[in-house]
């Protein structure tokens, strides 16, 4: 029996590529749950390169704090009365643009006005910034009589596969009929280019394509994707600064809710430095993108992972966490795929079963996604969960470099372009679509932070608040928890701020 139970222990290890050392046996770990303990010990020890092999000492550490384990408390933040934050002094100016879908009965008929919806917007789109040789051909149905002749269409992708000479074959269409069109792989550098655009190609998105009619299929010469029209800097007089967050799963194990409080206290002007406290003090607005609590039943076994196991109490502690933010400071908290909302997107905002009596003037639930103006930027804010399979399905494309799947959706012009990669309600209108280009576009759900540009929309992925977690190492997945990226309007500069250490660094 003692020996099956060190086993099972080195079972559990070996699966995260950790193994117990020799002088580790029956008697350390007792009758302690080993699920728990593998948990402790990932949280303990954190990344390392190929095989860890865990002590004595490190097994006996993370028991002790497994006995000494208790419910998270949020502490009291003492306000600094030196502390004088320009962000105070200005009055909040901000419009909200839920994008919940109001009623669907998920139908057929729904799905065919969803999918018509995306194809009319996203034309529309193209449109307006894609110079054409000719007027585009709004009905595949008209190519049947066009042999020969160079054409402009535009389709939504119901299927690509690599054909057995190597091309690649894209069925486009649209509600006239479907097309085939042909990219071939040639040698030549201008065919090289063009099959490689072609390989990024993903089910259901809209495209426009510029090609020659040959027999029954359309030969590709240029893909034309919707994508963003460069957009201008705006003018802002006000010195005041936009904060990120998201994917904070408290009730969860690994919720560093020591790291949450120092962030808090920040907020409040308890920075060391000078420069920290300039920079908390212009934070006017500060935009939650999802995954709030760890939820209850998300995944299998989850409750292995909880060290509260009450749903309606995860909700109590992050409305304790943030009820120390100062009041001039607005906060809008939108859901993720973690949260007790309807899980197919759009999400509505968080309702009144979860919220029960919870108000506050500084405090608005939001949808997911949502458009958020604030003192004139455009925040395009959604949790992320389609840059799953947007990074399963574009080359290249991974968990490390978040920024890059974002683009891509950007590009597309929608937030969930592949239908089945996570659940999307059918409606007669596709709230997911991007037709109005952001200033800023947020996301999270990737634990990952990230701060790029493209054609002047700033793009940001606000990380997590959670430490590493059995999946992520099993799969090599590092995080970066504990940073808040701060927008600065003035001056379009993005400062992020690392609260994983005792200091607060940039």
């Amino acid at each position: 029996m003692e020996d099956s139970r060190i086993k099972e222990f080195s079972e559990k290890l070996s699966k995260i590529k950790m193994l117990p050392t020799s002088d580790i046996n029956s008697e350390t770990v007792g009758s302690v749950d080993l699920n728990m303990l593998v948990d402790q010990l990932i949280l303990d020890i954190g990344s390392f390169d190929g095989f860890h092999f865990v002590t004595l000492e490190e097994v006996t550490k993370a028991m002790e704090e497994m006995n000494n384990a208790k419910i998270p408390m949020p502490v009291e933040v003492i306000k600094s009365s030196s502390f004088k934050p320009i962000a105070a002094e200005y009055h909040e100016k901000f419009e909200i643009e839920n994008r919940d879908v109001e009623h669907a009965n998920g139908n057929v008929t729904d799905f065919v006005d969803y999918f018509r919806d995306r194809l009319h917007k996203i034309r529309r789109i193209l449109e307006t910034h894609v110079s054409t040789d000719g007027a585009p051909i709004e009905n595949l149905s008209l190519l049947k009589d066009m042999v020969g002749r160079d054409v402009y269409i535009t389709g939504i992708v119901s299927s690509k596969i690599t054909t057995k000479k190597g091309n690649i074959m894209v069925i486009l269409e649209d509600e006239t009929d479907s097309v085939r069109v042909i990219f071939s792989n040639s040698p030549s550098e201008i065919g090289k280019k063009l099959y490689k655009e072609a390989s990024n190609i993903i089910d259901d998105e809209v495209i426009a394509i510029k090609g020659k009619i040959i027999n029954q299929f359309v030969i590709a010469k240029q893909i034309i994707w919707p994508d963003v029209i460069i957009t201008e800097r705006k003018n802002i007089e006000e010195d005041l600064g936009i904060a990120f967050i998201s994917d904070v799963h408290v009730g969860s194990k690994l919720f560093l809710e020591q790291n949450f409080e120092n962030m808090v206290k920040w907020l409040n002007g308890g920075a060391q430095d000078e420069r920290s406290r300039n920079l908390a003090g212009k934070i006017k607005y500060l935009v939650v993108a999802g995954d709030v609590v760890d939820g209850i039943g998300v995944y299998p076994n989850q409750d292995r992972d909880l060290s509260v196991p009450d749903m309606y109490m995860q909700y109590q502690m992050f409305f304790d966490l943030i009820e120390d933010i100062p009041d001039y400071i607005h906060v809008f908290v939108l859901p993720g795929n973690h949260d007790s909302v309807r899980r197919a997107e759009p999400q509505p905002a968080f309702p009144s079963s979860i919220l029960k009596d919870y108000k506050r003037d500084n405090i608005h639930f939001v949808s997911n996604p949502s458009y958020i103006k604030l003192n004139g930027i455009q925040v395009l804010a959604y949790h992320g969960t389609s840059l799953d399979s947007i990074i399963s399905s574009i080359p290249g494309m991974s968990y490390d470099k978040p920024e890059y799947p974002m683009l891509e959706l950007l590009k597309r012009r929608h937030l969930s372009p592949i239908y089945g990669g996570n659940v999307i309600v059918p409606s007669k209108v596709d709230k997911l679509v991007i037709d109005k280009v952001p200033d800023i576009m947020v996301m999270g759900h990737v634990h990952k932070n990230a701060i790029s540009k493209y054609k002047g929309v700033t793009i940001i992925n606000s990380g997590t608040w959670q430490a590493r977690t059995s999946f992520q190492v099993k799969y090599g997945q590092m995080p970066t928890p504990a940073r808040m990226p701060v927008f600065e309007m003035k001056n379009y500069k993005v400062t992020t701020v690392n609260f994983s250490g005792d200091s607060n660094v940039y």
